[in-house]
Order: C-alpha cells, then structure tokens, then sequence
C-alpha cells in the first residue's frame, strides 16, 4: 500500500506540473477559447488543492485543517481550502449497512427503530447518518470509511517522508518544524480512526461541567450499546452553527452570552484538567436554541496537557492577555519556544509591536494577513518555534475569534476578564493550578477589562 500510495503521489505531482506547464505557455485558455467555455488561472492555492483532492480522504483532512485555520495560514490559502469542506464524496449505503451488521451484529432494521440511508454529512473519515432507537431516542451513527487505516497509515509515511525532505532542504522551513506537524497530524489522525477514544471524551467533557454545575455547555450523549471501533452512535444535536450570521441574527440568539460561556467552558476544562477539544471549527460549535445551550461536537481531535503543560499555557495565555511581553518572553524561553540566550528586552519589544493591534483594536478591524508576516518575520528573526500544543491552543483561539467577529462584536476574546473569572473559584485550587504565580498579571488583566466596560458604557449613554 505504502508503494503505491508513492507512485500515486509521484503521479499526481507530475500531472500538476503538466497542467501548470499547460497553462503557462496558454494552450489551456486556447482550448477553453475554441470550446467556448469560461476558464480561470490556476494560481498556487488552488493548484495545492486540487492535489490534495486527487490525493484522497487524509489529504483532503489536512486540506481542511488549511481551510480552517485563518491566521496559521495564509489567507489565500485558507479561503481556496474552503472548497474541500464539502468535496468528499459518500460512500455508497450498501457499504454503510454492511459495515453496521458487521460491527453491531445485525443488520440496521433490527438495531435502529429508523435508520436514514442518506448521509446527512461526509467528511473525510467517516459518513454520518441519522437514525431512531428502538424507545424513539433520535441519534446519529457516525460510521467509519471501509478500508481508510491502511490509506491512512501509507498516506502518513508519504507525507513524513517529504516533511523530512523539505526540512532538510529548505532553511527557513525548519522554523515551521513540518516533521512537528505530520507527526502531530499522524497521532491525531491515528485516534480519530478509534470511535471509542472519541466516545470516552465525549463522556468525559459531560462529566466534568455536570461536576462543575456548568450545565449550559454539553456533548451528545454516548450510546455505548451500538459504538466500537467503527461506528460511534450518540444523541443528535438540532442547532445552528456558530457562524452562522443569518439565522442567528434572524432568530435573535444572544450569541455574544453562548459565545463568552463556551469560550469560558473551553478554557476550563483546559486549566482545570488538560483536556480540551482540539477542533472547534463551526461545523463543532452550535448554538442549541431550544435548550439554551452551547453543543461541543467531534471530540476525535483532543488537546492533552501533562500538569507542566498546563501551568505554561495558563501563564502564557494570562500574560499574553494582560499585555505583559516581558513574561510572556521570558516564558516562551521557559517552554523553549525561543533560545535561552535571545535579548530578552528586544524579544519582549518584538512581542509588544507584533501583538498589540491583537489586543487593543477592535474585533472587526484586525486583519490577521496582514499581521502574519510579521510573526512569520519575528519567528525567523529570533528563533521562536512553539510547541505543537500550543499551536493547537492559539488555533482554537482563533476559531473564537472569528466566530465573535461575525456575531459579537463585542466580546473580545484575547482580554476578557470574565473568560478566566473560574481562575477564583474553588475549581482552580482542588485542580491544583497554581494561580498566585499569575495573580499579578490576572489582576492587571481584571482592571483593563473594567476599564474597557466603563468606557464601553460611557460611549453608550453618549
């Protein structure tokens, strides 16, 4: 398989090559001419795309982590991946019943009281159906694609194959570190393929806010008797997707209330236990209307912290939000992001200019394209590589971010006080966080948000 899924690789790679050399010398807008039918240039992002669509399902998987990671990525790219959020194609639903019976023991009619044999959506790795209990219980039956390990597993030596390559070769690629990123990629990919791992955290995330007594934040609810490796069936969410401006706006949902609770919740449970869901795009965030609660879908990418972990990034992203740079670069030294013999003033400079239009303009107005580059030039300047954890955490982040911009404009995610308040609560101290190490900049953080909300209020009665 492993052979194969090279010469496929060394296939696509030249029928792109072929196709660019089409186009540049003009025979491809010669032919579109002669048959009258309208053609665009294919630029680099879309070219990149289209070889992660001849390449297949783990290709495409990485193609939408592009789409969905606007300020990781650059913008061009991360808009032409958007076309690969809905270019994966069902299979067929002989296959999908086949693969029921043989994980559940008995075809779908006799488990499932109703089961719709169109998909309600595709992705990547598996296919997701709606169906009934035999009590009426609506739920969904996500059921894995036949024969993805294996393209998985050869996908995944192909692609650390070429991470490795390309670090070697290219000198401003190791910054990037692409070997930290397959590898990352291959662990998370590789958990995603056990339903029962995303099970147990979808148990998990319901254990701990019913412990806590947050009861607005939920996952579906886990049907142990009809999961395995292959099939995952759990309580069906009806809701609306976090960006989904339209129907929010028209229903008149206080999407800025869920917003700051779900954002809130995420923290959390990440401070609190070193679990946190790792993919928070729109189509894993929905506002449940008519249970006034905020759902948390696709537990197969998780964030793990070990309790070192989870003490850096709670000073990290406490400072980073009080706008203070000299521990905030003092701690990238810490973790080992940046060398241990960098300026430490010039580094903290750097930090300040770079992220300080993060943190102080509004919302609507940041433009994450054009603040990239900078990092991008900050990163090669002083030799900062974060950890891959904390790439995934700054992702998140992101994907909140953009959700306010679109539908509450004014929740700031980056300094507001009341998405870390929990830090004063009884949870913090019987997690064991140590939060008198960051007490000084979590005050400093409590003060600018009362300052903003004065002044919020006064340009408000004015």
């Amino acid at each position: 398989m492993i052979f194969l899924r090279f010469l496929a690789f060394t296939a696509i790679n030249f029928k792109m090559f072929f196709l660019w050399l089409y186009q540049l010398v003009g025979l491809r807008f010669l032919v579109a001419r002669i048959t009258g039918r309208g053609v665009a240039w294919l630029h680099a992002p879309a070219m990149l795309r289209k070889f992660f669509e001849d390449l297949g399902p783990t290709f495409i998987k990485l193609g939408q982590i592009i789409a969905s990671s606007p300020g990781l990525f650059p913008a061009r790219y991360s808009r032409e991946f958007q076309k690969c959020l809905d270019r994966v194609p069902p299979f067929s639903t002989k296959t999908a019943l086949e693969i029921v019976q043989a994980e559940l023991g008995k075809p779908a009619n006799q488990v499932f009281l109703t089961f719709d044999e169109k998909p309600i959506a595709a992705a990547s790795i598996a296919q997701v159906h709606a169906a009934t209990l035999q009590d009426g219980t609506e739920v969904v039956v996500k059921i894995q694609r036949p024969r993805i390990r294996n393209r998985v597993i050869a996908d995944m030596k192909v692609m650390g194959f070429f991470a490795r390559v390309v670090q070697r070769l290219v000198k401003t690629a190791e910054l990037a570190n692409p070997v930290a990123i397959i590898e990352d990629f291959d662990r998370t990919i590789r958990e995603e393929l056990d339903f029962r791992l995303e099970a147990k955290n979808l148990d998990q995330f319901n254990a701990f806010f019913a412990r806590v007594g947050e009861d607005e934040l939920v996952a579906p609810k886990v049907y142990w008797d009809y999961t395995t490796e292959r099939i995952l069936t759990m309580e069906r969410f009806h809701g609306l997707k976090a960006d989904d401006v339209e129907a929010i706006t028209r229903l008149g949902i206080d999407s800025e209330h869920y917003l700051r609770r779900g954002l809130r919740g995420w923290l959390m449970i990440m401070l609190c236990t070193g679990f946190f869901h790792g993919d928070v795009h729109a189509g894993n965030l929905m506002f449940l209307a008519d249970r006034r609660k905020i759902g948390f879908l696709d537990f197969g990418i998780i964030g793990k912290f070990t309790p070192e972990q989870r003490d850096q990034v709670m000073r990290y992203i406490i400072t980073f939000a009080g706008a203070d740079f000299r521990k905030n670069a003092e701690l990238l030294v810490e973790i080992g992001a940046a060398p241990k013999d960098i300026d430490l003033e010039e580094f903290a400079v750097h930090l300040k200019e770079t992220y300080s239009p993060i943190l102080g303009k509004s919302l609507a107005s940041i433009k994450y394209e054009e603040i990239l580059p900078t990092i991008v030039r900050g990163a090669i300047k002083f030799g900062v590589r974060l950890p891959r954890e904390f790439i995934l955490v700054l992702k998140q982040l992101l994907y909140f971010d953009r959700y306010a911009k679109l539908t509450a404009p004014n929740l700031n995610v980056w300094q507001d006080f009341s998405l870390v308040d929990f830090l004063f609560l009884p949870i913090a101290t019987e997690c064991g966080l140590d939060v008198p190490k960051i007490m000084e900049s979590l005050v400093k953080l409590q003060a600018q948000t009362a300052a903003r909300n004065s002044e919020s209020s006064s340009t408000a009665e004015a």
